[in-house]
Parts: C-alpha cells; structure tokens; sequence
C-alpha cells in the first residue's frame, strides 16, 4: 500500500492479513499502513501469537517495533506496552511474544524488508 495524499486507516475496522511464516509453522497478523514505492520503507501492524517467537534472523534494514498490547520479547529483554525497540540492520536478532499472551506493535523499516533466517 503506497500513499502520496491524505489517507486513514481505521486498524479496529480493517481486517488484518494473516501472513504464514513457514519457519514458525504459524500465521502472524500484519496490517500494512504504508509502503514508500522509492525507498521500500514501510509501516505495517504487527501480531504475534501468545508464545511465538522469531528464532535469530536479520534483515538488510533496520527496523523498529513500538509495542501497543502485551509483551515483546527480544534477545535483549522483555518490553512492555509505550516501548520502542529499535533493531539495527544486519543484527542477529529475535523477537515475539511472551508465553503470557499475544504481542501487537507498530513496526516500522528503514528500507525494503526481507527475513533471512540463520540456520
């Protein structure tokens, strides 16, 4: 989803895509808000399910998460709802949520986003 005017999203209202990730045998809620067709950056809603965490991965940009609802869990902590967590590009990384419920957040690139998954 590209935008170059005013634009709303209502995200209680729009429904969120489920994005099967096959690494983690399940779907993670993403709602896309914008995509800048130049640079690739985007702005997108996230969900992960109670228990679910990204095993170590990088990414060829770096990325943020602002967590809304629950608990992110990181490879450097655990955080809570008003935080930002900002992920260099190119760190080995992982995040989720915790065993105690689902993780909603605003995650936001630097660039054009891909996972690549250390094996």
């Amino acid at each position: 989803m590209t935008q170059d005017h005013f634009n709303f999203i209502d995200t209680k209202a729009t429904p969120w895509e489920a994005s099967f990730n096959p690494k983690l045998g399940v779907a993670l809620g993403r709602l896309m808000l914008r995509k800048d067709p130049k640079t690739g950056a985007e702005i997108r809603m996230i969900r992960y399910p109670k228990g679910i965490v990204n095993p170590a991965h990088t990414h060829p940009c770096g990325h943020g998460i602002f967590v809304l609802e629950g608990k992110l869990k990181t490879h450097k902590g655990t955080f809570g709802p008003g935080t930002w967590v900002w992920f260099p590009q190119g760190e080995s990384m992982e995040h989720g949520a915790t065993d105690e419920g689902d993780v909603t957040g605003i995650f936001i690139t630097d660039g054009a986003f891909e996972i690549w998954y250390r094996e």
